[in-house]
């Protein structure tokens, strides 16, 4: 982290570590998708030599291009901007999968990695009620636990709630999209998927 990013905590940052253990060896370049003012992209930049992030919110990119790195911050819409196909080695996303259609998102993640990338992403879903209650009861005592001794920081960019899609749903998505990907669900409101494209 940088001077300015060490110390805080959400529960966004909470799983950065997952998606920087999943970048593999020799990577050269990497994309954030909904890089928000840029903590995970000066994350990847640590290890990978060129990192992009994007993201729609203004705000937010302004925040990002304020920090003295060489991270190419792009204002803009991840669907549609005209990245290369098969372009990346790293596609990383924290918290942004539910701001999109699903299935557009994680398809377009699919085609911009390169054959032997990974794709590792944290995503937000909605609970089904009432079976997930005691996992809602349990993450609402975890994250004040976390609270309290650790401060939180809120993010700039726009924030959607209700997710409109479900954990089991995001469950059968990632599996239809992502064969072989590895999709866990975490105690504070988060799922995390890690997923490497095949070879040619």
């Amino acid at each position: 982290m940088t001077a300015n990013d060490s110390g805080r905590w959400n529960h966004n940052i909470h799983y950065h570590p997952r998606i920087l253990h999943a970048v593999p060896d020799g990577a050269r370049n990497a994309l954030d998708v909904g890089c928000g003012e840029g903590m995970l992209a000066r994350e990847l930049r640590r290890t990978v030599p060129s990192v992009t992030g994007i993201d729609l919110d203004a705000t937010s990119v302004g925040q990002a291009r304020d920090h003295p790195d060489d991270v190419d911050y792009v204002l803009g819409d991840f669907l549609t901007h005209p990245f290369e196909p098969a372009s990346f080695d790293v596609i990383a996303s924290v918290a942004t999968l539910h701001h999109m259609d699903a299935v557009s998102g994680l398809t377009r993640m699919r085609d911009l990695l390169r054959p032997g990338g990974v794709l590792a992403l944290v995503g937000l879903a909605r609970d089904s009620m009432p079976g997930d209650l005691p996992r809602a009861l349990a993450a609402v005592v975890v994250s004040a636990f976390h609270k309290s001794t650790k401060g939180h920081w809120q993010h700039p960019s726009p924030i959607v709630w209700p997710p409109p899609v479900t954990y089991p749903q995001m469950r059968a998505l990632t599996a239809e999209i992502l064969p072989g990907s590895v999709y866990r669900r975490h105690l504070l409101l988060r799922y995390s998927v890690v997923w490497r494209k095949p070879p040619d």
